[in-house]
This record gives structure tokens, sequence and C-alpha cells, in this order.
């Protein structure tokens, strides 16, 4: 994975945690540590009041994503990219949900080329020809939206350039698919095929989620082929979110518990939705209108 691009080998210099006000409504995880949910078990149906609240914050994440992708450019730091999420969020009477989740110290997560998710933002400047995904998870409401993108910073590189198209368009396949009575383990059969067919790897150690007033709940989502069973049925939300490589699959993580980089530092991307299965076919909750 030659080109014009900058390996991510330490984290920066993290800031202090950024407050938030008393009348901001917070998940459990903000007052005392606790571990990431549990994924496994029955996904729950929604009903009509509950999805209207999924709605609302799956487009807030979608539009608070968007305004931070503007500040992706050469020169600004992964912090000021989360300050500026963190008060976007917070004039919108939402949290912020990786903060506190399971220990996670900001309130975005910043990704930057061999990084494959959950980069801490830090005061490292990002460089022309870094790719960066960010990935906004808003609570509003008692419920969590959850969304990624993978931005360009700069001119970058053709292979870069290559697998962040490729990876949007992977997702939006798999988005393309789904449906009441689909099995889930389609989206790893759809994904698996299309990293083929693009000489590309999927980083298969996480995985898509349910999502509600639960930050990640069941279904699974695997990124890979499988036959875990399950299927798609009108009510279920859910996560697909994608990451992959231009070299292997492999990660390890950084000193910070967190940061998850490639093994053979090569560059990943990943896009990611929230998604609601309907009686028709399927819904995308976090698309920015």
């Amino acid at each position: 994975d030659n080109g014009n691009w900058k390996l991510i080998t330490d984290p920066g210099k993290v800031s202090v945690e950024r407050s938030i006000p008393g009348h901001i409504e917070k998940p459990p995880y903000y007052f005392k540590l606790m571990t990431a949910g549990n994924t496994l078990g029955t996904p729950e149906i929604k009903n009509a009041e509950q999805l209207k609240h999924m709605r609302s914050s799956g487009k807030l994440a979608a539009q608070i994503l968007r305004e931070c992708g503007k500040k992706a450019k050469i020169g600004t730091t992964t912090d000021e990219i989360d300050e500026h999420a963190h008060k976007l969020i917070l004039a919108q009477n939402a949290y912020p949900s990786p903060l506190r989740y399971a220990g996670f110290p900001k309130s975005v997560c910043t990704s930057i080329n061999n990084v494959a998710c959950h980069g801490i933002p830090d005061d490292r400047e990002l460089v022309d020809g870094d790719i960066i995904n960010i990935d906004v998870t808003v609570y509003q409401n008692g419920f969590h939206g959850d969304c990624s993108e993978t931005f360009l910073v700069g001119n970058v590189d053709k292979r870069g350039r290559f697998l962040v198209d490729a990876t949007r368009e992977c997702l939006m396949k798999c988005i393309a698919l789904c449906g009441p009575g689909v099995p889930f383990n389609e989206i790893g059969k759809c994904i698996q095929k299309f990293c083929d067919e693009h000489k590309l790897e999927s980083v298969g150690s996480f995985i898509g989620h349910g999502i509600g007033s639960y930050f990640h709940g069941p279904p699974e989502i695997y990124h890979y082929a499988n036959d875990v069973p399950g299927e798609m049925q009108p009510g279920i939300t859910f996560t697909i979110e994608p990451i992959l490589s231009l070299g292997h699959g492999d990660v390890g993580l950084l000193e910070d518990g967190w940061t998850a980089v490639t093994l053979d530092d090569s560059r990943s991307a990943q896009f990611e939705h929230t998604v609601l299965i309907t009686e028709t076919g399927v819904d995308v909750l976090t698309r920015a209108e």
C-alpha cells in the first residue's frame, strides 16, 4: 500500500474530557463504568413510538457527521473535530454516545489511514493525503443513532481514493439487499464477494450491531461470509459498517486500548449507516437530508 500518506504508530496527546451540562439526558454508562453492550440474543422489534425516536436520532447523527466532514482539512486536529461535534450535539440537546462508553474518553471516533476504527481524537494535525473515518453516534430522547464516513484530506493518491469509493459502494450494496425475511448472513456474503472482486480484505474483528435505547445489542452483523442463523424482520434496527483494507484484515490495538491498527500497516476505510427493516424493504435512518 504505497502512496503519499503517513503511518499512524503512536497516539497523540488526548485533551481532558469535555463536560456535559446537567440538563442533557445521559445514558446509564455516563454515571458508572460499564462494559460494552451484549450483542447476543433476540433482536428487538421496535414499535412506532420507538421508531419515531430512532429516526430523529439517526437524522441528527447524519447531520453532525456531515458538519464534521467539513472539518476534515489539512492542519485541523482530530481533537478540534471532536470539539466541534461535541458542541453541535449538545446544542441539539443530545449526548455524544461514545463519551464514557466502556471508558472511551471522547465524543467521536477518528480513524486515520492504517487505523481501522476506534481512533481517539488527539492533537495530531491532518496532513495532505490522509483518509479519515469519523464515527458519530448521538443519544437523544433515549435512543442512539450511529453512522460513519471516510473523508479525503487534500490530495489523496489513487489507491486511497479507490479504497474509499469501494468501501462506500460496498455498504450501499449491503443495504440494497436488506428486507424482511432476508438472512442477516447475506450481508457478510455480499461483503466477501465484493472484496474478492475488488482485491480488498474485510476487517472481520468488528461487527455491525443492533441499536436502540442501547448503543450495542442484537443482532450481530458479521462483515465476512458466515452461516450464523437469523432473519431480518420489520421493526429491527441495526448498523452495517464494513471496514475494508488494501492489505490484510488483521488488526491489533495500540497501548491506549482502543485504537485498532492494521498489522501490515495497510490503509483501511469504513462507512456505516443505521438501518430499519420495514414491511417492504429497508430504510436508512442516518441519511443526511
